[in-house]
């Protein structure tokens, strides 16, 4: 039995070390861990500084007093159920987003793909407006969401299929379904009545208006249980980067490991959706920075991703609800700041090739 004694630690590749205990070996990423955890900090102080913003002004060691239960009456509640199940939301949410767009892009092998750009957050988006017109409760918005990603992700899949997968076609064929299905959204929030269509128009522009602890803990449950299962999926993701051909002589079971990865997206991005709304370009911009700065997909890449994504989105909140001369949804920002960048890729895209 290995004891402590004959742990070894050695560098392999330049930024990681691996550490071997007995039989056991445990390869880490330490510029990935070290990014992550600066990213983290960062996080933390941008999420206790934007609790202090708003038009009650809240200080920050008093914030501090009401995070830790000693705050007065007043501040407690404004902290604790107004501004903090928003920043926590925002957070969450941007985690999800990114992972779901860093699974996407691995699975294409191509950075210009995400979650809304091939048109799963357009049918997750349908199927929620269709619950949210219908009336069906709150609790059946989620679960629309998720079936409507689902779907989607399946008719795109399907009609990508010819003689197996061609990443290209898929995007194509992504771009067109979330054309149609964009439409029936438009639809549907023309057919029927202002009054009955307002809320479900407002959320589509994707903001964190109005939500509350139920809605963090969805999030919450869904980070946890999906983000350890999209870790362990990883390495199969980064054994893809190198084709098919490879993949499959190495043994791996090629189209059920890629529709595991398209079920774990699929849910990231609907779950983010259905509370939320669409919020466009954040899955496509986090995971190729965080490619930029660590390099190929791995578990810790992919946590760092995450911390990126929740990073970025409360940033973007912030800068909406008080940094512009009106209060904003999130999305309006987020576009904003990824039309641009995604055109910029394109160009590059385009110029390599």
């Amino acid at each position: 039995m290995a004891t402590f004694s004959e742990t070894a630690v050695f560098t392999t590749r330049p930024g990681h070390r691996t550490f071997r205990l007995g039989s056991v070996a445990l390869r880490l990423n330490v510029k990935a861990i070290t990014f992550s955890l600066v990213a983290l900090a960062g996080l933390s102080l941008l999420m206790v500084w934007a609790i202090t913003l708003g038009a009650f002004t809240i200080p920050f060691p008093d914030v501090i007093k009401a995070l830790m239960g000693n705050g007065t009456d007043d501040t407690e509640m404004v902290v604790r159920s107004l501004r903090l199940p928003r920043i926590l939301a925002a957070v969450l949410a941007g985690a999800a987003l990114a992972m779901s767009g860093a699974i996407f892009q691995g699975i294409s092998r191509n950075p210009l793909v995400s979650p809304d750009i091939i048109g799963i957050d357009s049918g997750a988006t349908l199927f929620a407006v269709v619950v949210m017109i219908i009336g069906v409760g709150e609790i059946g918005v989620p679960l629309a969401a998720f079936a409507g990603a689902v779907l989607t992700a399946f008719t795109i899949y399907v009609l990508s299929w010819k003689h197996g997968l061609s990443m290209n076609r898929l995007i194509l064929v992504g771009i067109g379904v979330g054309a149609v299905v964009d439409a029936g959204s438009t639809y549907m929030t023309v057919k029927f009545p202002i009054e009955i269509t307002r809320p479900a128009i407002v959320w589509a522009m994707g903001s964190f208006y109005a939500v509350n602890w139920d809605d963090v803990v969805l999030l919450a449950g869904a980070v946890l249980i999906l983000g350890p299962i999209a870790v362990f999926q990883m390495e199969s993701l980064r054994t893809m980067q190198f084709g098919d051909l490879v993949s499959r002589s190495l043994g791996m079971r090629l189209e059920q490991t890629r529709l595991t990865l398209i079920v774990i997206g699929c849910a990231l991005a609907a779950v983010c959706v259905s509370l939320a709304g669409p919020i466009g370009f954040v899955a496509l911009i986090v995971p190729h920075m965080a490619r930029m700065l660590l390099g190929a997909p791995s578990a810790s890449v992919l946590m760092f991703t995450a911390v990126l994504g929740a990073l970025l989105m409360l940033i973007s909140d912030t800068i909406a609800q008080h940094y512009l001369p009106v209060s904003l949804p999130v999305g309006v920002v987020t576009g904003a700041v990824g039309a641009p960048y995604f055109l910029f890729l394109l160009y590059r895209s385009n110029s390599r090739s």
